[in-house]
Parts: C-alpha cells; sequence; structure tokens
C-alpha cells in the first residue's frame, strides 16, 4: 500500500469547499439530457481556474468536455455525470415533498455531485502529479446524458477514450464502497406505426389503426416474457398514442421500448425478437411500422485488479467520517420512506454489514463482493458499461444520503446540498483519488487491469449498441 495515500487525501481536503460548491451550483441548475449547458459551463469555469486544459465538444457532444493535466506517462480518466431528471424538483432539505417553481428538473440520482466529486479526485491527482514530477496525465470527463441519452456510449464510439490506461468513477447511493460491476445491457428503440385516419363511426372499415397496431406490439411482448431470460427486461411507454378524439380512426402512435439483459449479445438478439413482433403487428393491422434506435448501452465488465487495489485503499482510508448532524439528516428522512424501501435496504445490506438494521449512514467498511455479483441482484443499466468494453474501468460508491433512499425520488433531491451528502462527495473523491495513485505508483497494477481486460475480450466482442447512422438525440426524455 502505497505511502501517497496520506497526501492525496490532503490535498483532496484542500480543494473539497471549491468542489461541494461546484456541486451545490449544479444542484441549482437541474438540466436534462444533451442539455446540461449551465451545469457544463460551471464545470469548465471551475477546471480552467484550477489549471486544467479544457476542450469542449468532446466527441462531437456539445455538453462533453475534457480536462487534462500532466504529461507522458499513462493516462487516468475520471469520469463525471451532471444530468438531472424530470418530474423531481424540490426544496433542499426539506422533508416532505415540496417542488420548487421552475422547469420541474431534480438531481434526482445525484449526478451533481458526481460531476463534481469526480472533478475533485482528478484535481487531487492533478495536484500530486505536479508536486512529485511524476510522470502522468490525469483527465476529467464531463459526460452528458447518462440518464438513458448513453452520452459516453456516443463518446466512446467516436474514439474519445482510445489513448486512456484507466478509467474511474462513481455514483452516489446510500453504500460507501466499491461498486459492484454488475449491470444490464440495454437499447432503446422506438417504435412508429402508421396508418390511415377515417370516422370511428361512419366509416370506421376506410381506416387502420396505428393505436391498434401498438396495442397489438405490446400484447405480443407481453407474450415474449415468458420466453426470454429471467434476468431481462422489457419495458415500453406510449410516446404517442394518436391523439385524444375516440370518434377518429388514429392514424400515428409511437411507442419507446427499453430492452435489457446482462449480456450485450443477448440483449441485441431479444432486441431483434421485440422487432419482429412490431413488424408482426403492423402486418395485422395493415400498416406501416418503423424503428428507429435512440440509445445503447453495453454491461460493465469487472476488472478485478483494479477492485481490489479499490478495497486496500477503502480499508485504509476508513467509513466516511459522519458528524452527529448528518446522522440526524439521515433519521428525519428515514421518517419519509416506506417499510418497502426499509426492507429493501436491509435486504441488500444484510450480505454485507452486520446489524445492518441499526444503520442510519453507511459509517462501515463493506467487503468486496464475488467478481461480478450485485447485492441483492438488484441492476440498472450505464453506460460506463461502454468504457469498460474499451478502458480498464473500476467505479465506487458514494454514501451521500440516508440508507434506504430510493435513486429518483424527491428525498434522493432534498439530500443533494446537505452535510451528509457533502461529507459522502469527499470521501468518495478521496478513495478515487487513492486509487489513481496506487495505479501510478504500484508495479505491475496497471499491466494486471489491462490483463483483465483483454482476457474478458478473448470470451466476448464488442459491438456498440448505437448504430453508426444513429445521432445522439436531443429531445430525449430521460429514463434509466
Amino acid at each position: 500500500m502505497s505511502d501517497n495515500c496520506e497526501t492525496i487525501w490532503r490535498l483532496v481536503d484542500a480543494g473539497s469547499q471549491r468542489f461541494t460548491a461546484l456541486s451545490d451550483a449544479v444542484w441549482e441548475a437541474p438540466e436534462l439530457n444533451y442539455k446540461e449547458y449551465r451545469s457544463v459551463a460551471l464545470h469548465k469555469r471551475r477546471l480552467e481556474e484550477e489549471g486544467f486544459r479544457v476542450t469542449i465538444d468532446v466527441g462531437g457532444l456539445p455538453t462533453a468536455i475534457m480536462a487534462e493535466s500532466g504529461e507522458g506517462g499513462p493516462v487516468i480518466a475520471f469520469l463525471g455525470e451532471y444530468d438531472a431528471l424530470p418530474g423531481l424538483s424540490q426544496q433542499a432539505g426539506a422533508t416532505e415533498r415540496k417542488p420548487l417553481s421552475g422547469d420541474g428538473n431534480g438531481h434526482g440520482c445525484g449526478h451533481n455531485l458526481l460531476g463534481a466529486g469526480a472533478a475533485l479526485a482528478a484535481n487531487a491527482v492533478r495536484e500530486w502529479l505536479a508536486t512529485t514530477g511524476t510522470p502522468g496525465r490525469v483527465r476529467y470527463y464531463g459526460c452528458p446524458a447518462e440518464e438513458g441519452g448513453a452520452g459516453k456510449g456516443f463518446m466512446v464510439r467516436e474514439g474519445v477514450f482510445d489513448d486512456v490506461d484507466i478509467a474511474i468513477s462513481w455514483h452516489p447511493f446510500w453504500i460507501a464502497g466499491v461498486a459492484p460491476a454488475a449491470s444490464l445491457a440495454s437499447q432503446r428503440i422506438d417504435f412508429t406505426f402508421v396508418g390511415r385516419a377515417a370516422h370511428a363511426a361512419a366509416a370506421p372499415f376506410l381506416g387502420r389503426s396505428a393505436l391498434d397496431a401498438a396495442e397489438l406490439m405490446n400484447i405480443g411482448v407481453n407474450y415474449l416474457r415468458e420466453h426470454m431470460l429471467p434476468t431481462s427486461r422489457i419495458h415500453y411507454a406510449y410516446v404517442d398514442a394518436g391523439g385524444t378524439a375516440p370518434n377518429v380512426v388514429q392514424s400515428r402512435a409511437v411507442l419507446a421500448y427499453s430492452v435489457r439483459a446482462t449480456e450485450l449479445d443477448e440483449m441485441l438478439k431479444l432486441a431483434g425478437r421485440v422487432r419482429r413482433i412490431a413488424e408482426g403487428a403492423a402486418m395485422m393491422t395493415e400498416t406501416t411500422m418503423s424503428s428507429r434506435v435512440i440509445s445503447g448501452m453495453a454491461e460493465l465488465l469487472p476488472n478485478r485488479p483494479l477492485e481490489q487495489a479499490m478495497q486496500r485503499c477503502l480499508e485504509r482510508l476508513g467509513p466516511p467520517p459522519f458528524s452527529e448532524a448528518d446522522r440526524a439528516v439521515a433519521r428525519e428522512m428515514r421518517k419519509t420512506f416506506s417499510e418497502g424501501e426499509l426492507q429493501t435496504a436491509r435486504r441488500l445490506l444484510a450480505p454485507l454489514v452486520r446489524g445492518s438494521e441499526e444503520l442510519v449512514v453507511c459509517d462501515v467498511v463493506p467487503p468486496l463482493l464475488p467478481e461480478g455479483q450485485s447485492p441483492g441482484g438488484m441492476m440498472g443499466s450505464t453506460d460506463v458499461g461502454d468504457v469498460s468494453w474499451q478502458v480498464p474501468t473500476v467505479q465506487a460508491l458514494g454514501a451521500t444520503c440516508a440508507i434506504g433512499t430510493a435513486l429518483h425520488s424527491w428525498q434522493m433531491v432534498a439530500q443533494g446540498k446537505s452535510s451528509l451528502a457533502h461529507t459522502g462527495m469527499i470521501h468518495v473523491a478521496k478513495l478515487m483519488a487513492a486509487t489513481a495513485i496506487e495505479v501510478l505508483t504500484q508495479p505491475g497494477l496497471l499491466e494486471a487491469a489491462r490483463s483483465a481486460l483483454a482476457d474478458k475480450l478473448r470470451r466476448a466482442s464488442y459491438v456498440c449498441p448505437i448504430p453508426a447512422d444513429v445521432s445522439p438525440s436531443l429531445d430525449l426524455v430521460p429514463e434509466v
């Protein structure tokens, strides 16, 4: 274990006030997929003031940036995000639902903390490189549209990470530790049915209902659920149900489908089956169907050498130093949780921590789970997965909220500017920065990480789930 840990942690502490201010400023400006103009401007200004060389419009995305410092040596990338979610506007610190006036957006997944915390870690490594004269480059990637927009997937497709040696990221949660490398590959596909309008009473025989086609597609997919792997998921929403007039045969309907599976290859096969059901629905209704892939994400590939290095750093760092004020915030917020949410938290924590039912914040060090295992089997999707197929990648979890807080909830938004959130963000920045220093200083770790990725790629190859002719959808409604 490197003696540089204490030094890098002091550097994180020295910058913590500036970057918690950045997190709070982004919380105040919640923006959706590919529209994070104020948020990226805040990051750009902060990083330039710290001394980074900043590049804008990275990968052709108007709200993606890359900030770099250092010379020669390995390239260590910290991945940050700053997109928000719709319908989650909330007063900071309130323990009841209190939406704010304005656009209705809110940081229900804590990405205000995610971006600022990753930037704080990158800045500490920048200062360490400059002070020690160690060869190496540190980069902060500001990545837009993680909430279903697959910003990093487009960046991978454009070769943004081709010269990166190691990628490090994190996500706000109520556990502090090494994030399990377990997620679902996914693809968002929009299906558009076009028929022929007619008077629904006088001449329905002249019409061809696009709404009928959409409903038949949904029925067909529901029958498909019996014949797919139990770990796979399919969800849908009506984007356009054809209008509000029941006396008109609807001539157009649009469905948004999200198809997920534990492996990229299985997900693409399942998406093909869903597409064939859509084709059948169009045939039955004598309508036409077109489909368009909006975004896609690969599953996360574990990198055991990096996970073990991060776990060693965590065990030396210890748990987040929550104050009594932080615990008070958590106790009050937990009064708003349903029994189901609390039971879910207990189920997830049980294999990690003894006496977990008594905890209100994660002030313990959980063990490293077996490779690819997720506590409770709960998984979502993330575009960090695409990066992990290109670059050895490791993620942390930061305890920034009360145990049991549901992601994508008003409670998560309400805690986003609290001292509890700041404590967890600074703690995880120390963990990420220390992991980066281990890569830069420990002989063999970088090569072991590369070898682990190469071994995975010998067994499966990466196919970008975003077709080459698909551009980012700037009007995309976020989903995860």
